[in-house]
């Protein structure tokens, strides 16, 4: 049953770009600086939060790591959305990254249609090209690939035997979300498969911040050099010839460094910000 009224506000769902807050598009920093209410990832910088929202805007975190078991339910941040869009607020739902990719803007689509609530998507820059760029690794190059695939492997198990296969032949540049936790799989599949030697990894630690880190290594190599590592959240693995050219093209020096450019999600961070609106 549709639920709207005359007073009902708006919803805007946009990407505050993968880490370096210049990344931000100008539409969503003007979206930023007239939101009643922002509910905010954990993927999205405080120096965006502080230079762009209203200082009277009411500000909740609604940070999901799942691997931590700390997340804020979808259910719960669909509420959020519904509840301040009814009072006749402007919500800007700013999640990380771009808004559509790997960031379930479905269930929330899904969400604001079924109450009849208007809405806008704007379009952030995406960890993939964000990655790539400060990396110095183009997706796409004459001679070493015409095409990328975004992919994620947060479930390895799910990935069928006949598309690993397809997956380590395609010359297709391969980038991975949300998987550097499973990427011994990820690899042990493609080097089953006999995938290119020519071919290099690269993972991209906190991609596009002052804290990025680059590791880069051939898949048949990567059992010596990285099995059982755990990389530092959030990060960006890219697979396929294009990774040569980070040798020759990089141009932002890797920062060593186990410090977190956002702070992980934890129980007591996710249980007080997903209960107080705060007002700054």
């Amino acid at each position: 049953m549709n639920t709207t009224n005359q007073h009902t506000g708006k919803v805007i769902l946009t990407g505050a770009g993968c880490g370096d807050p210049e990344l931000i598009t100008v539409k969503a920093a003007r979206y930023l600086q007239q939101a009643d209410v922002v509910l905010t990832d954990r993927l999205v910088s405080k120096e965006i939060l502080d230079r762009y929202a209203r200082a009277d805007a009411s500000i909740i975190y609604v940070g999901k790591q799942c691997r931590r078991g700390y997340s804020t339910p979808q259910q719960s941040i669909n509420a959020y959305i519904v509840e301040y869009a009814l009072q006749g607020k402007l919500v800007v739902r700013l999640k990380g990254g771009d808004v559509s990719i790997f960031s379930n803007i479905l269930d929330e689509l899904q969400t604001v249609a079924e109450h009849n609530i208007p809405y806008e998507i704007v379009p952030g820059v995406t960890a993939a090209l964000g990655a790539s760029a400060y990396a110095g690794i183009p997706l796409t190059g004459r001679g070493l690939s015409t095409a990328v695939r975004l992919l994620t492997s947060y479930k390895s198990d799910i990935v069928t035997a006949e598309y690993w296969k397809e997956l380590s032949q395609t010359t297709d540049t391969l980038v991975f979300y949300m998987s550097s936790e499973t990427l011994d799989d990820v690899v042990a599949n493609l080097v089953k498969y006999n995938i290119d030697p020519q071919k290099l990894l690269a993972v991209v630690e906190q991609a596009t911040t002052p804290l990025q880190n680059v590791h880069i290594t051939s898949l048949y190599d990567y059992e010596a050099n990285f099995k059982g590592r755990s990389f530092v959240s959030p990060s960006i693995v890219i697979i396929g010839k294009v990774v040569a050219l980070h040798e020759k093209y990089a141009w932002l020096p890797n920062n060593e460094t186990s410090d977190h450019y956002f702070k992980p999600v934890d129980s007591n961070t996710n249980q007080i910000n997903t209960a107080i609106h705060v007002g700054r």
